[in-house]
């Protein structure tokens, strides 16, 4: 998969910001759509507002997309053979809902171990999350009709 690309996403996706804020849940965040945890000690409990240097933003990503295609692997048993579409939509949900949450999309999980693309969009445009966040949400299904378009074309 190419990691550029899903950086690319993620950050169009979430935004950057160099300082805390709170997300559209109301939690701390900080950098690329990072959640700020007690493990993040040097910011933990810091104000909304405090700034965040380059680097740590850098230093949170890099650690949350590793994270994110660990999650991945977890939940979809071949993930690494799936089309690279595929695979970064995955990511970019992985990515925004956590593998807890997103593990709760079975029927979507059930589609995609079918590699059946269709049920997947299905599946995604049916949740809560697709309500939640819609412009995400189509724009991810958007990709994994046209992943399904591409390979119900006749050869």
């Amino acid at each position: 998969m190419n990691l550029i690309r899903l950086q690319d996403d993620l950050a169009n996706d979430e935004g950057i910001k160099y300082e805390i804020y709170r997300c559209s849940e109301g939690y701390p965040t900080g950098g690329i759509g990072h959640l700020i945890t007690e493990w993040d000690e040097e910011y933990y409990g810091k104000p909304i507002g405090t700034k965040i240097p380059n680097h740590q933003v850098d230093d949170w990503f890099a650690k949350d997309i590793e994270t994110t295609i660990k999650d991945c692997k977890l939940l979809f048993s071949q993930f690494d053979s799936l089309p690279e579409e595929i695979q970064l939509v995955l990511a970019n949900m992985c990515f925004q809902l956590g593998r807890p949450r997103l593990s709760q999309f079975k029927n979507m999980i059930a589609a995609v171990e079918d590699l059946d693309w269709a049920r997947m969009a299905d599946e995604m445009e049916d949740s809560k999350w697709f309500r939640q966040t819609p412009e995400r949400a189509k724009r991810l299904i958007t990709r994994v009709d046209r992943q399904y378009a591409k390979e119900s074309i006749p050869t």
